[in-house]
Formats: C-alpha cells, structure tokens, sequence
C-alpha cells in the first residue's frame, strides 16, 4: 500500500448532492469508537483490511467489498492489518434511500441492508466513481452513480428495517433516560441522581440502556454530542463555541471524540462545509465523454489531506479489478452502469 504509515482522510459534502456525506480515507493506526449514524453507511474498501464490530460480533471487508450500516446503529471500526485499509464512502440520508427503494425495489416498511458486509466489486467501483464524479463537479454522474449503486446495493442485500418498539419497562426506562440526556447534554446528571430520578438502580438503568441502545448512557452520550456538534458546525458555529454548547470541556475534548466518530478533526469537517459555499461551478461532460471515462476508470483516488492537518493529495496507483463473488450478477463491461 502506497504512503505505508501515512493516514490521510477527506469528509466533505457535494452541494449537487443534498443529504449525502462523502468521505476517502486511509486509516493505519486509526480506531473507531463505538458510534452510530444518523444517515446510512455505504463503505468501499479499495486497499487492506478493515475490521468493525457489528451486531454482537466482528465483521471483516477486504478489496471490493462494502461496509454497509444502517442508521442508528452501533458499530467500531479499526484497521485489521499492519498496513491499514482504504476505501471511499458515501452516506446517504435515510429519505433518499428510501425514495430509491420505492422507485427501484419491491421492498416494502422501511429499506436497509440485511448483511453488514457485500463482497460486490461492481458495487464497490461505483462508490469509487461516485466520488470522483463529486471530485469532478459532474453532478449527472454524481446522482446517476449514487442511485445506481443504492438499487444494486438494495437488490442485491436489501430488506426491511425491523421497527424499535417500546415494549418492556426496561426498554421504557431507557427512552425515559436518553430524553434527559439530550435535554441536560451541556450538563448530565450522574448514573445514580438519573436512575434514581426514574425510579430504578443504576444497574437497572446501565442493562437496560444497553439493552435498547446498544450502548452504556455515557457511550450514548458522547455519540449524541458529536452528532450536535457537527449540525453545529455545518450552520456554521466555531469548534470552540460548538465544544461548549454540547458540553465539551474544550475544544481540544470535541476534537478528541469527533475525530475516534468522524474520522476527520472538527475544523478540517467544517472547512469541507464551507468550501461547499464556494465549490466551482459544475461540469456536465457530454455524455459520450463520461462513458468513455467509465470504461477507464475503475477504483477513485483515496488518500487525501493527512487526517490531523492539510496537505496535498496524493495518487496512488487503481488497484485490478476483481470478479464479483458467486451469486452476484456479472456487471456490464462497458456503456451506462446498471443496477
């Protein structure tokens, strides 16, 4: 892998893509914490190993396989080689996805991905070109791509999301509970004080909590801080005012959590955000043009500005192309993608 020791990430937004976060990255020493997203993950992997712990075990994606996570739910994330692994993502906002899925599938309640790991080259190489696209300012590859590899991606391991219902006292406890910390984020009470306030031991709540949410409160906790944190920066709030409004000691604090959540440092996510403001104008190439480059083009660029600081982006060589696993339907070889 190019650049061995050298972790570089981009996390930025396409104005000509509304709800869908972007992200290329190569991570070695990296370690996600356990987290959630507001919004669906959908994660190439173009170089090396990635190990993520989902749904009470360890997942593992490899070369032209997708890391796929539903919204609202806990997962880590972490190299799982010496060299680390990148790859490129997009994370698509709920709504859309499920626009796509009326419009394309037969899916019926709300659409998610059943596996959280799809060996599927050709759906891996589309996040890829999604991202250049977006790089390229070429917003009809851009939607094209995404919508392409989202009815792919739901055709292939798509089906319904099952819905959290608020059954058990234990699981009402912990709806009870998160309630308080969002309404008490700048200032949160202590286990005790909040399982005495509802009535239950701190045990109690701590099982149940986990139970529900998939992690302890204070875990919940910081994910839901960052989670305000950043819908505060995307309106355009200083790190440092954005630290202590979500109840960060310091800025160098929400610095710490963003970056084990994000995978960026908050100033280097909001400077992405503002640059949005100012992209250059878009280019719509003819459309003989872009299939051309289609057909050339196979893995996207994935290292960028170091992770901790800004630098220039670097080029590492496409990775062959590889065939998809049995079961998955052959791609075509050339002219517009299909799902």
């Amino acid at each position: 892998m190019a650049g061995t020791g050298v972790e570089r990430a981009r996390h930025w937004r396409y104005e000509e893509l509304p709800g869908v976060d972007l992200l290329r990255a190569r991570y070695v020493r990296k370690e996600f914490v356990r987290h959630t997203h507001e919004h669906f993950v959908i994660a190439a992997i173009a170089e090396g190993l990635e190990v993520f712990h989902h749904s009470g075990s360890d997942q593992y994606a490899g070369p032209g396989a997708l890391a796929l996570v539903n919204p609202d739910t806990p997962h880590t994330g972490r190299a799982g080689v010496p060299e680390g692994w990148r790859y490129g993502a997009v994370y698509p906002a709920p709504e859309l996805v499920a626009e796509i899925a009326a419009e394309t599938t037969g899916l019926h309640g709300t659409p998610g991905f059943v596996s959280p790991v799809l060996d599927d080259p050709y759906a891996a190489r589309l996040v890829h070109q999604v991202l250049r696209a977006a790089d390229e300012g070429n917003a009809l590859a851009a939607d094209t791509l995404l919508r392409v590899a989202v009815t792919r991606l739901l055709r292939l391991n798509g089906g319904p999301l099952p819905q959290r219902e608020v059954r058990t006292a234990g699981s009402r406890i912990a709806a009870r509970a998160r309630a308080v910390l969002e309404e008490t984020m700048d200032g949160p009470p202590s286990l005790e004080r909040l399982a005495a306030d509802l009535g239950a031991s701190p045990f109690a709540l701590l099982r149940a909590f986990r139970d529900t949410y998939g992690m302890p409160p204070h875990a919940w906790l910081t994910d839901a801080r960052v989670r305000r944190a950043r819908r505060l920066l995307d309106a355009g709030t200083v790190p440092a005012e954005a630290a202590a409004a979500v109840g960060f000691t310091d800025q160098s604090h929400l610095s710490r959590h963003f970056s084990r959540i994000v995978g960026v440092p908050p100033g280097a996510y909001q400077r992405e955000r503002k640059n949005v403001q100012d992209a250059r104008p878009r280019l719509l190439l003819p459309s003989g043009v872009w299939q051309n480059r289609q057909r050339e083009q196979t893995y996207a660029p994935a290292e960028e500005t170091p992770a901790e600081q800004d630098g220039p982006a670097e080029r590492p060589t496409n990775p062959a192309e590889r065939r998809p696993t049995a079961g998955s339907r052959t791609p075509p070889s050339s002219g517009t993608p299909s799902a």
